[in-house]
């Protein structure tokens, strides 16, 4: 277990890769010793952080939900992290590629609660029953650490990944509501356009058989520290296609079907 000196030292790395927009050297080539408990005690510590100086907590992303997912990134157990209200972006808006190390956009859904959820054993008809809503949503992701360090071809662990705040770094939601108990959320899907050229497709099946899996998944995370899961709160459920690199220049065009599309512009 890392000390609450390293834990700080790690969590003021992160904040000034993503402030100084560097990547930095992977937290677990300094701190070997690094599990699981620590990288969430890095990853509160780094938000608290943001918190402090004027952020509000809008709602957590579950990650690394799907196995096109943790494909990509050689990891094979999903993570959560904290969305902000600063991550927050306008369909149809512009983002600065270059405000951001190492720029990804995923395709996912997002619930909307209307009603509390806690405990380890939450059942996907309750998630869907204090679900209020569900969006088509993108994730900007933006890894402060290296996947692959330049120097050493040290490969990144699930632990870096974790105390990155699960990588996020924005959302951009759709504007489309749908009623979950009224649609097979498994059959709902997008095809993502770079540049007027797709690039990947999905089904939300794709994320643990059914995307409200994520929700549970998560429920059950927090579950021993007795935390839960609030009404009004936003929750990414996770990504069903591969990351999508952009770039300044870059157009991005989400169709989700009768669910409506996503577009965002990167200068």
């Amino acid at each position: 277990m890392l000390t609450d000196e390293q834990i700080k030292d790690a969590a003021d790395r992160l904040y000034e890769a993503e402030r100084a927009r560097v990547q930095m050297p992977a937290l677990t080539l300094s701190y070997p010793d690094m599990d699981m408990d620590d990288a969430y005690r890095v990853q509160k510590c780094w938000v608290d952080r943001k918190v402090a100086e004027g952020a509000s907590v809008y709602g957590y992303k579950i990650g690394l939900t799907s196995r096109a997912m943790q494909m990509a990134v050689n990891i094979d157990t999903p993570d959560y992290g904290i969305l902000l209200d600063d991550m927050v972006f306008a369909n149809n808006g512009t983002i600065a590629a270059n405000d951001f190390t190492d720029p990804r956009i995923e395709t996912e859904f997002a619930f909307v609660l209307k009603k509390p959820l806690a405990g380890d054993d939450v059942t996907i008809e309750q998630v869907i029953d204090a679900t209020d809503y569900v969006v088509p949503a993108l994730e900007l992701i933006a890894a402060r650490s290296y996947r692959v360090d330049p120097d050493s071809g040290y490969t990144r662990k699930v632990f870096d990944t974790i105390a990155d705040n699960a990588a996020n770094a924005g959302i951009i939601l759709g504007d489309t509501h749908i009623d979950p108990r009224q649609v097979d959320l498994r059959w709902a899907g997008a095809m993502l356009y770079l540049n007027g050229q797709i690039e990947e497709t999905g089904l939300a099946a794709g994320v643990m058989d059914h995307p409200a899996h994520g929700i549970r998944w998560v429920c059950k995370r927090f579950a021993p520290w007795g935390i839960g899961l609030e009404p009004g709160q936003l929750i990414l459920s996770g990504s069903f296609t591969r990351p999508v690199i952009v770039t300044p220049g870059d157009h991005i065009r989400a169709d989700y079907g009768e669910f409506g599309e996503i577009n965002i512009n990167f200068s």
